[in-house]
């Protein structure tokens, strides 16, 4: 038995030493293939931690080498030479934008990153008429895109609630606000893509034309191109925003004034909500931006040990057309039944509402609360089910939401297309539940990351059990046989699409769908 062992032990060390000898063989030609290439741009392999982190400060890779691209080409360039190295190679690529993923999805473990921020010097280009449009770099941030388009007198339709962001990076996931029961998700807002295929080839893709990629790579997580380039649909951007809260006791009033309010014909233009669980002092907190509509009555509201539901809504207009657009409000809110009480109206410029999250930031950093672990959990929950969904979670599994807010509000599948590559619940009208925790580090309390990962934990069991046939959005999985349950009968063309545009699974491994060199299972 103890020759055995002894026997055992030298030959992993001698397995060992083979893949440490292999590794130091190929490493530096591997870093000497890489600086020979001819690239506008050049590469960084000294200062890599940056791209080892990300906004869900839980994951932390260091890539081989950092890509700062001045072109698409270099992008191409460097997919294809890694591509032509063949499945012998470990190399893979993820295209980080602002690197807001939450559980390392912009990383590459020993591979390559792409700053695609390094494209933002490709001018964005306006085209005015009666379908206006921008195209813009992969790597552009949508705040970048309103400031330019308002000097146009244009904005982009759909938006997420943070605008800091990249396009490509959005565009990959679906990007959702509360705009998106008018005007869908922001990937359905796109007129074509520039994309650089897992190959290395440049492609061109719309509607029209190949029209496959087109569909396969938005929504598609990164796994079958890098956008660096793409047409945004835009429409006349107004000067104003009536930014209006009001709070609800009853869940199914308050769900039920929403679904009238995302339905039809709406007065707003922004519709969204969001759970409040025994808050101190709520109504007080928001005069620092909001009026009360009856300040007495405001005043005397207590929110202490109860579960509110509030619904925000948001009218956009022009200053000539402000008492059309106070009438058109007053009648709409004098349908809600809302608690009369709660109504607080603001008046804000435009691009101050859509960028209404980055002055939360700012204030964070300054109290260094932003660059915290961020374990959230993104749900699409089916209407059927969001009234049973709701009475576990809020106020059961949940007790209170001190450790951020939590996001819900309905959207209309008629908006999204089919053949993109996001998976979305089974039902007309579907909800997205967000819980948009931070976590304090080191604490072993409620505000801690242990804590709020078993709550996570608790809710998709929940939902798991009393099959509420519930979809991740921003989803991730461990496992290949947890993503084939997440696509369900969508997974044979997520992996068609796969084996045609990345056949060797070079993209965005930090989904970790895919791995490189390992075959796919239908």
């Amino acid at each position: 038995m103890q020759r055995n062992m002894l026997f055992l032990r030298s030959f992993m060390i001698l397995v060992l030493s083979c893949i440490a000898i292999k590794i130091n063989l190929c490493f530096p030609n591997i870093l000497s293939s890489l600086k020979t290439l001819p690239i506008d741009g050049h590469f960084n392999f000294e200062q890599l931690h940056h791209a080892a982190k990300d906004f869900g400060n839980r994951y932390s890779f260091l890539p081989l080498a950092v890509l700062h691209p001045n072109s698409v080409s270099d992008i191409a360039t460097t997919v294809k030479h890694i591509w032509q190295m063949g499945p012998g190679s470990d190399l893979t690529v993820a295209a980080r934008g602002h690197g807001h993923s939450l559980q390392g999805q912009s990383q590459a473990h020993g591979g390559i990153v792409i700053n695609m921020k390094s494209l933002q010097g490709l001018k964005m280009q306006f085209h005015i008429g009666n379908l206006p449009y921008v195209d813009v770099s992969g790597g552009e941030l949508w705040i970048n895109i309103l400031r330019e388009g308002l000097k146009h007198g244009l904005a982009p339709k759909s938006w997420t609630d943070y605008l800091h962001l990249t396009v490509g990076g959005t565009l990959s996931n679906a990007g959702i606000s509360g705009q998106a029961f008018r005007h869908g998700p922001q990937i359905s807002n796109v007129h074509q893509l520039e994309v650089v295929t897992g190959k290395g080839e440049v492609v061109t893709c719309s509607e029209k034309q190949n029209s496959d990629l087109f569909h396969g790579v938005l929504g598609g997580l990164g796994q079958f191109g890098i956008i660096t380039r793409a047409r945004i649909s835009l429409e006349p951007a107004p000067e104003m925003v009536k930014w209006i809260r009001v709070l609800y006791t009853d869940f199914a009033t308050f769900t039920r004034d929403q679904e009238e309010l995302t339905s039809g014909e709406s007065t707003f233009d922004y519709v969204e909500g969001f759970v409040i669980i025994n808050r101190t002092g709520l109504l007080n907190n928001w005069r620092s931006s909001f009026n009360p509509q009856d300040p007495v009555q405001a005043r005397k509201f207590k929110s202490d040990g109860r579960t509110l539901f509030c619904l925000e809504l948001a009218k956009y207009f022009n200053r000539d057309e402000t008492a059309v657009v106070n009438r058109e409000i007053h009648s709409s809110l004098s349908q809600l039944n809302h608690i009369p009480s709660t109504l607080f109206v603001s008046e804000v410029p435009y691009i101050e509402f859509l960028d209404r999250v980055h002055i939360s930031e700012i204030k964070l950093r300054s109290k260094g609360l932003w660059e915290v672990p961020h374990p959230w959990l993104n749900l699409l929950v089916p209407r059927s089910k969001i009234q049973t969904f709701a009475q576990q979670v809020f106020g059961n599994i949940l007790t209170d939401t001190s450790n951020g807010p939590i996001l819900i509000y309905p959207v209309n599948k008629s908006k999204w297309d089919n053949r993109t590559s996001v998976v979305t619940p089974d039902e007309d009208v579907f909800y997205l539940v967000a819980f948009l925790s931070s976590a304090v580090p080191s604490s072993t309390g409620n505000d801690g990351l242990d804590h709020i990962l078993i709550q996570n934990k608790r809710i998709l069991e929940f939902c798991e059990i009393a099959r509420l046939g519930v979809k991740q959005y921003l989803p991730h999985y461990s496992t290949q046989g947890e993503w084939k349950a997440h696509f369900g009968s969508r997974w044979e063309v997520f992996v068609r699409r796969k084996s045609s545009y990345d056949p060797l699974a070079i993209l965005a491994p930090g989904q970790r769908i895919f791995q490189k060199a390992v075959p796919y299972s239908q």
